[in-house]
């Protein structure tokens, strides 16, 4: 899986190995796509009052910034966006169509505005507070089902506009990122595993899957969403909508 050459001359930083243990902040500050990468297989906790709930990720897209035609950053900061230029390891929530929340880990180097989008994963602790709200945004009957894209996912954890900025690595945060023990030589999965291609609804240069295959998720798992390409853009000379 590919990433920059400017990327691929960053220092490389030591994964940490445990079941349950914590990444740090130097983790998250190594590039997008090897962060990507090791999500596969994390637990990703959100301690509530109402209850707790645990997502194993099964599926990311990673994003690099300015340099990323697919990216919220492209264009450079914004009221939206300010968090992505901040220090990685922090939470970049954003409304898709003004109607789904989505949650993004940023990463890389300070003021890079790298992240990586948390596209889907499985509830494997904690299912009926996750099923409660669920239901209330549209009813799940699978289990499979209860976190599976980017918005269902959010719902899950019970993740809103107001986790935007969140920092993982604050030990009061009511979001924490563990590893998994998804492999018996450690949480990162073996690299025959794990997938990619190119990112959902991602038009133009940044969803071609030659250049930017940074969708990437467990192989064969349920828990993977659909791919859906990008809408081909209207006509100018097509009927105009209402």
């Amino acid at each position: 899986m590919p990433a920059n050459a400017a990327e691929s001359e960053a220092e490389p930083v030591s994964v940490p190995t445990l079941a349950g243990q914590q990444p740090d902040r130097a983790w998250f500050a190594r590039p997008g796509i090897d962060v990507a990468r090791d999500l596969l297989g994390a637990h990703l906790t959100r301690r509530d009052p109402g209850g707790d709930v645990t997502v194993r990720i099964t599926e990311v897209e990673a994003y690099q910034g300015e340099q990323d035609p697919g990216s919220h950053a492209f264009r450079g900061p914004s009221p939206r966006n300010q968090v992505m230029f901040g220090e990685p390891g922090r939470l970049y929530v954003y409304r898709h169509l003004g109607l789904h929340t989505c949650m993004n880990i940023v990463c890389g180097p300070d003021c890079k505005a790298a992240a990586v989008l948390l596209r889907a994963g499985e509830v494997v602790a904690g299912e009926p507070v996750a099923r409660r709200r669920r239901l209330a945004a549209g009813a799940v009957t699978r289990s499979v089902d209860l976190a599976r894209g980017p918005a269902r996912l959010t719902v899950a954890l019970g993740v809103t506009m107001t986790d935007y900025g969140l920092d993982l690595l604050d030990p009061d945060s009511a979001l924490s990122l563990e590893v998994a023990t998804a492999s018996g030589t450690g949480w990162r999965l073996p690299d025959d595993a794990v997938s990619s291609g190119p990112r959902v609804g991602v038009s133009g240069a940044g969803g071609e899957g030659a250049l930017f295959p940074w969708r990437l998720w467990i192989t064969g798992d349920p828990a993977v969403s659909a791919y859906r390409a990008a809408a081909a853009p209207r006509s100018r000379s097509g009927p105009r909508s209402r």
